[in-house]
């Protein structure tokens, strides 16, 4: 596997490659991104991983300076599953100049966005740069960041990127938990409280399947039974899979989406149904 910190680098070392598999990730990698570079495999090679804490989608009082950086362990898992290149810049190299052209997606103010302004055009401005530097055939999503995978298979539909995005299911802990590096900031009291934000969800789910149609009282009972075990919650929506805004009442394919705080660490996670 090569470790490869230059755009030039890169470029000439994927020159005349078409089928190859793209994973971006900010590091301080678990198994849900493992997981992501293992579908990576199966699709294309060589397999590229970027690992990039990008400082565009962080807001004012957020966690960019204590963000873990764990570069070295992060290159021995993804080498154990054969990812070909490590593509691991720093600050420099990506914005070599103030990037002052940037991607506004749609949906940038809804649900995430709303609790983090410019979070989303952040994140889809740096995409696309890393986009344009891999140009790969495939790139590999997790659904547990659902809006930032349908913003992003929006932008390549879009911007008419020749890009085959995979979705991966969400990677969850044995108690239901959505693996996330953000998990590592709980406290064992508060890890052992986690993983009620999946059961709520996983609660409502049933609900909305055996026929309910009161999304506003589903949303503010979990919101309520939440708040009641010391979360302070941004949102519980029910919301269309094929527009992220909220259904009409006789819609079915539906994904109920939470952001809550458990203690300093925000949480996200979401279920279809």
């Amino acid at each position: 596997m090569r470790l490869i910190h230059s755009i030039a680098e890169l470029r000439e070392s994927l020159a005349g490659e078409r089928e190859s598999a793209f994973v971006p990730t900010m590091g301080n990698l678990h198994a849900g991104h493992v997981g992501l570079a293992r579908i990576a495999a199966r699709h294309g090679r060589p397999v590229v991983a970027s690992i990039f804490v990008n400082p565009l989608q962080f807001g004012a009082g957020e966690d960019f300076a204590r963000y873990p950086r764990t570069l070295h362990a992060d290159c021995e898992k993804l080498a154990a599953v054969g990812t070909d290149i490590v593509f691991a810049p720093d600050l420099d190299e990506m914005y070599a100049e103030p990037q002052t052209f940037t991607v506004r997606p749609p949906l940038a103010d809804e649900l995430c966005g709303a609790h983090r302004p410019g979070h989303f055009e952040g994140v889809a401005t740096v995409v696309l740069k890393l986009f344009n530097m891999v140009q790969p055939r495939y790139a590999v999503f997790g659904k547990k960041d659902y809006q930032q995978l349908f913003i992003l298979k929006g932008m390549v539909r879009q911007f008419n990127l020749p890009i085959v995005m995979l979705e991966a299911e969400t990677e969850r802990a044995a108690d239901g938990l959505a693996l996330s590096s953000r998990n590592g900031y709980l406290s064992a009291a508060e890890r052992a409280e986690a993983p009620r934000l999946y059961r709520l969800l996983r609660a409502a789910a049933e609900r909305v399947g055996a026929g309910a149609r009161d999304f506003a009282g589903i949303e503010a009972e979990a919101t309520q039974a939440l708040a009641r075990h010391g979360w302070a919650v941004d949102y519980v929506a029910v919301r269309s899979r094929a527009s992220l805004l909220p259904p009409r009442p006789d819609e079915h394919e539906l994904v109920i989406l939470a952001a809550a705080r458990l203690g300093a660490t925000r949480l996200i996670d979401n279920i279809e149904c």
